[in-house]
């Protein structure tokens, strides 16, 4: 050991503070605060404010019913949807929330359904492309996006389509592409079709203004 360290050593005892002294405090701080932790989290889950990790039962009310599964808390809605309850129109195809392909509606709110999870909504309304028509007749906006040409692989379309109702349901006067391109700007299309896409959202919102469907 150097006679530097030696000095600086005995100077820091002198002081009543040391490397040594100081290491063994953090490691009882942090002892102590894990057991709180622990502690916590067990009188948490004794309360029933913790779920995991096994499976565990959540209701989720989807397109206006009450859906009952069993799941992971871990398991995020799109793969709730699509895995437990057949409802496979939202795609998972980014699996980051980037791409929109996913797009559902949640309390009226736009989201990415691969990065919510479905046991925290639970007590909320959800809507996915499977329950936006209304009295067996399609959707205007799935009407003006078959009119418009507005799909070819079809993979972003349901999710186009959802964050396009969201879109309008909150913007019912919208009248520019400029618009359109602004308010779908989460959506990523890997064919191009934006164009198509942006000019259906313009007719459906005349479609809707015009009370044929909401």
């Amino acid at each position: 050991m150097s006679k530097h360290h030696d000095e600086r050593e005995e100077k820091a005892l002198r002081s009543g503070f040391s490397r040594r002294g100081f290491l063994k405090g953090v490691s009882v701080t942090s002892g102590a605060l894990g057991s709180a932790i622990l502690e916590e989290d067990a009188q948490a889950q004794t309360a029933g404010r913790l779920f995991g990790p096994s499976a565990v039962p959540i209701t989720l009310n989807i397109n206006g019913a009450d859906q009952k599964l069993t799941v992971e808390p871990r398991v995020t809605l799109l793969d709730a949807c699509r895995n437990h309850l057949d409802l496979t129109g939202a795609k998972r195809v980014c699996d980051r929330g980037t791409c929109g392909a996913c797009t559902m509606i949640v309390n009226g709110k736009v989201v990415y359904s691969c990065t919510v999870l479905a046991i925290d909504v639970q007590g909320k309304k959800i809507q996915t492309i499977e329950g936006i028509s209304q009295a067996g007749k399609p959707h205007p906006v799935s009407v003006a996006f078959v009119n418009n040409d507005a799909q070819q692989c079809g993979y972003c379309t349901p999710g186009f389509v959802m964050a396009a109702k969201g879109f309008l349901d909150r913007n019912p006067n919208v009248t520019t592409l400029e618009q359109v391109e602004k308010g779908l700007g989460g959506n990523l299309c890997r064919c191009g079709t934006y164009v198509g896409v942006r000019k259906a959202v313009l007719e459906a919102a005349k479609a809707m203004k015009g009370g044929r469907n909401a």
